[in-house]
């Protein structure tokens, strides 16, 4: 039997069962997301495939009642881990008027709810970084033992906001986590013609603080680099960039012909690593995922998606005068 990697960590049999529902659930919902896409249903899609066991991962290494999360457009593993509900991110995706994010507003992805402590993102790529970098200054002001943590693409790491954000927060010593998860493509550029350093994590010097690549794959590698990095950041110890490295398994979007710009054998290749593999087989090795188990978890995510399908599908869009709401002075 596989050695239990996790409980090294301090996870239960329960957690890392649970980090698995949610990343597959995740999946799920985007599988789902894309046949309506396809069927003329929703509007459009962009997918979290492939970089599920980091979300997840590093959701369950934070304080989800308490610290914040600024998520990036794929992040459906962080924000479902920290409780928006399969039902909102459907209704979000049909674009109707229950949807938490921004009442059918905002296209899929711009995730949103103040009860959870999910910050609203914005459609130009790295705006929530600063914004999270803001939190945690506004923590240590009031010396509130929290963290904030902000994901982004690779891709992003590019924008000026990824360097006045990290800047800001490596001098003022804020406790802020930042992760990239590195999915090798910003759209149809990859890595190699993005970033002339090695890594993104060998930006971090430069911050002054402490630059870290791990395992994108391997939620349990994600959830180690996170807890430390929060531990870090509560004992005063500063900010920490993390670099996941995963793979993007689909189009960047609905809107987008990947073909153009890479092979199939690579995608292929790619999915060997999929972590949805990888991860089950290391919960059955270590005998925590029966069979009978397996198929009740597939049973119950089946009939939730299904569920949220219907009830989004069905439910109210906003009125028209809608439009007009948060604009003007009231």
């Amino acid at each position: 039997m596989t050695t239990k990697r996790h409980r090294d960590l301090g996870l239960t049999d329960e957690q890392v069962l649970e980090i698995y529902r949610i990343m597959l659930l995740a999946r799920k919902i985007d599988e789902r997301m894309w046949l309506l896409n396809r069927a003329g249903k929703i509007p459009f899609v962009i997918s979290c495939q492939g970089q599920e066991a980091a979300q997840v991962g590093a959701a369950f290494a934070l304080d989800r009642k308490k610290d914040y999360v600024a998520p990036y457009y794929r992040d459906m593993g962080v924000v479902l881990a920290f409780g928006m509900t399969s039902t909102e991110l459907m209704l979000s995706g049909f674009a109707k008027a229950e949807d938490p994010n921004s009442g059918g507003r905002q296209m899929p992805g711009h995730f949103g709810q103040k009860k959870n402590q999910i910050l609203t993102g914005s459609s130009p790529v790295t705006t929530q970084l600063p914004h999270a970098v803001g939190v945690a200054l506004a923590a240590k002001m009031k010396n509130d033992p929290i963290v904030s943590f902000v994901t982004l693409g690779e891709g992003s790491s590019n924008q000026g906001d990824f360097h006045e954000g990290l800047n800001f927060a490596g001098v003022h010593k804020l406790p802020v986590i930042t992760m990239v998860e590195n999915n090798k493509y910003a759209i149809s550029v990859p890595i190699e013609k993005q970033i002339a350093s090695k890594t993104v994590a060998d930006r971090a010097k430069s911050y002054g603080m402490p630059g870290i690549t791990v395992d994108g794959n391997d939620p349990l590698a994600v959830y180690k680099a996170v807890k430390e990095a929060r531990e870090r950041a509560l004992n005063g110890d500063g900010p920490t960039l993390i670099e996941a490295i995963t793979y993007r398994l689909t189009a960047h979007s609905s809107d987008d012909d990947d073909r153009l710009y890479r092979k199939s054998d690579e995608i292929d290749e790619a999915r060997k690593n999929d972590s949805m593999i990888t991860f089950n087989k290391y919960l059955k090795d270590t005998g925590i995922l029966t069979e009978t188990i397996e198929k009740q978890i597939n049973d119950e995510i089946i009939q939730e998606v299904n569920q949220a399908t219907d009830y989004a599908e069905n439910a109210p869009y906003a009125q028209p005068e809608d439009a007009l709401k948060h604009v003007y002075e009231e």
